[in-house]
C-alpha cells in the first residue's frame, strides 16, 4: 500500500524560497509511475503545478510557475520535491503530492488530481 507524506511548507515573505518534498512509501514501479504536485485555495479547485515522469525525463509546469519552481524526484530516497522560488501572495495554498501507477504516458501526465490513484494530506504555504 502506498502513501504519501507531504513536508517542507511554511511561513515565507514574498519573494522568498521554500523546498517541498513528499516521501512515498510503499512500492511503485518507476517505470510507470509519475507524480504530481497540486495546490489548493479554499474556494477554488484543486489545481495541477508540475508533474514528473522520471523513467521519460518528462516534465510539465503550470505556466503560473514556469522559471520560479522545479520538480525532481529521488528514486534512491523514494522523495519527490517541488523547489519553489520568487514566491509570489498567490502561490499561497495548500499543497499536495500525487502518484499515479499505471497511466502515465511520456506523451500525457494526468491532469487531475483524481487522475492519480495516490494523494498525501498535504502542506500549508503562505506567502505574505
Amino acid at each position: 500500500h502506498v502513501q504519501l507524506v507531504e513536508s517542507g511548507g511554511g511561513s515565507v515573505q514574498a519573494g522568498g524560497s521554500l523546498r517541498l518534498s513528499c516521501a512515498a512509501s510503499g512500492y511503485m514501479d518507476s517505470a510507470s509511475t509519475c507524480m504530481a504536485w497540486f495546490r489548493q485555495v479554499p474556494g477554488k479547485e484543486r489545481e495541477r503545478v508540475a508533474a514528473i515522469y522520471s523513467y521519460y525525463v518528462t516534465t510539465y509546469y503550470a505556466d503560473f510557475v514556469k522559471g520560479r519552481f522545479t520538480i525532481s524526484q529521488d528514486n534512491a530516497k523514494n522523495t519527490l520535491y517541488l523547489q519553489m522560488n520568487s514566491l509570489k501572495s498567490d502561490d499561497t495554498g495548500m499543497y499536495y503530492c500525487a502518484a499515479e501507477e499505471g497511466n502515465c504516458r511520456s506523451s500525457y501526465l494526468p491532469v487531475a488530481s483524481e487522475e492519480y490513484s495516490y494523494r498525501g494530506p498535504g502542506t500549508q504555504v503562505t506567502v505574505s
